[in-house]
């Protein structure tokens, strides 16, 4: 019985010990109110043992008619539009192409993301839809030695495309906890709403901290967990051990 017991409260340990994720391409951040100008970060980790990636392509959702890539160090982003069935009439005259996609090739010793490592891709751009709507954005990732990465799935998938919630217009734009809550911690800025020179701030704590703060919440609890598991293991060996003395 007692043996039992331990075996029991070991396994209850282990499983209390949350299971290393591997990181998926996401979009910080990831709530974001329509009409916003707001930097949108693709975030691309290399999940490769041995090689590099090398270029990166994300699939822009419609309703994108401007987006301004930041300069990289290695990397040349190619941005292709297409024409728009409806142009969008302006302040500044009719536009009449919107942007389909960005491709960022790496070239040189600075243009690739190596094994273990994360790149961000920021764009500049102002958020289309409406409150309520999901923006998808289908990603395809190459690596050196030929293979590619598909971020195209759903949600529930091994390979999610990473996507940003649209939500009311004058709203906070804030990183929530979700599907990217396994990605590298949040330490890059987001942009204000409003489109002023403080637009590239960083966010407050409150909006930046929301998957990070979930991910330390569940470790200290399932440390929680697996000590008094440990202690009620090692209390079951003493007292038997004094019994059969």
């Amino acid at each position: 019985m007692r043996r039992i017991t331990i075996t029991l409260l070991i396994a209850l340990a282990a499983a209390a010990i949350p299971a290393a994720a591997s990181a998926h391409v996401s979009l910080h951040p990831n709530e974001v109110p329509t009409g916003a100008f707001a930097t949108l970060d693709l975030r691309v980790p290399n999940e490769s043992d041995s090689a590099n990636t090398v270029k990166v392509a994300v699939q822009v959702p419609q309703g994108f008619t401007d987006v301004s890539p930041e300069y990289m160090p290695g990397w040349t982003p190619k941005i292709r539009t297409v024409k728009l069935a409806k142009p969008v009439q302006t302040d500044d005259g009719p536009i009449t192409e919107g942007v389909r996609e960005i491709v960022w090739e790496g070239k040189g010793p600075d243009g690739k993301i190596p094994p273990g490592q994360f790149l961000n891709f920021p764009i500049s751009t102002e958020i289309p839809g409406k409150a309520g709507e999901t923006l998808t954005f289908k990603v395809l990732q190459y690596y050196d030695d030929g293979e590619i990465a598909r971020w195209i799935g759903p949600p529930s998938s091994d390979e999610p495309a990473p996507d940003i919630d649209v939500t009311a217009a004058g709203g906070p734009i804030q990183d929530v906890a979700g599907s990217e809550a396994d990605a590298p911690a949040v330490g890059e800025a987001a942009a204000s709403s409003e489109p002023t020179a403080e637009s590239s701030a960083a966010p407050s704590a409150t909006e930046s901290s929301g998957g990070s703060s979930s991910d330390n919440g569940l470790a200290i609890a399932a440390l929680v967990v697996a000590a008094i598991a440990l202690l009620a293991a090692g209390a079951a060996i003493f007292g038997g051990r004094r019994k059969s003395a």
